[in-house]
């Protein structure tokens, strides 16, 4: 992916990516007009608009049916990111197939839901994920504490970092703003983990209910304490770190007790 701006990668050689990925998996699809729509149409958007319009467009060439559109877009998204980088140079492109997902899966959530967890192993379900959290809180979570177990790294961060109440880019999720709880099983259940992606998940979302619930924040670091491990360590000073700006008498007592 040569450097230039991100939304200018989503064009027409985008769409022509897209149309052969479908095509040599057997699927029917009139890539000449989809890559000429997606060309007219991705003119003079921005980003995410750019992005949506490519799912739109989807919507309109795959089959009606969602439960088949949306497996024959699963099935080309090809070979898992080992990394923890790399999501939006080398698998830029899955970006469209997450936001149709987002989109026009919700009432299929058994389905979208499994999409979203292979969609993340290689971009990020982090924005596909929230409607979700929003029509069927508690289904939802359900799934995403199963994540927080799963042996992919991307899985167990995507089950922290989508339901983070004010995730940058994202539309802040008012129910856990209200009412954070609902996530410290999650939490708990990464308190340790190994991969740093994941620790920076969890010290930013600790860092977001803290914003807004010190005291439920607070509870949930000390009760980390004391003898935290490394990795825990690591996650509350990353938690800590808008507190310990402004000199917080407790962050900094936190601190010395690490």
């Amino acid at each position: 992916m040569a450097h230039k701006q991100l939304k200018l990668w989503f064009d027409k050689d985008l769409a022509l990516m897209l149309a052969d990925k479908l095509i040599a998996n057997g699927v029917k699809f009139d890539k000449s007009t989809f890559a000429q729509e997606v060309e007219q149409g991705t003119k003079d958007l921005e980003l995410k608009d750019r992005v949506e319009l490519i799912a739109d467009l989807l919507r309109r060439h795959l089959a009606v049916d969602y439960l088949s559109a949306v497996k024959e877009l699963v099935d080309i998204l090809g070979p898992e990111n080992e990394k923890e980088t790399g999501m939006f140079k080398a698998f830029y492109w899955v970006m469209p197939i997450a936001k149709y997902v987002e989109k026009y899966g919700l009432q299929h959530f058994e389905v979208s839901m499994s999409a979203i967890r292979e969609i993340t192993k290689r971009n990020t379900g982090e924005y596909t994920i929230r409607p979700y959290l929003e029509a069927f809180p508690e289904s939802t979570l359900k799934v995403m504490e199963a994540w927080s177990k799963d042996k992919n790294k991307h899985v167990r961060r995507l089950s922290c970092e989508g339901a983070r109440p004010r995730l940058p880019w994202a539309a802040k999720l008012d129910i856990f703003i209200k009412d954070p709880t609902p996530l410290v099983p999650i939490l708990e259940n990464l308190r340790d983990d190994p991969s740093k992606y994941v620790q920076k998940s969890v010290g930013n979302c600790i860092n977001d209910i803290l914003k807004d619930h010190l005291e439920v924040g607070k509870n949930l670091v000390d009760s980390w304490l004391p003898c935290p491990t490394k990795e825990r360590r690591w996650i509350v000073k990353h938690a800590l770190r808008n507190l310990l700006k402004h000199k917080d008498p407790w962050a900094l007592a936190v601190l010395d007790r690490m």
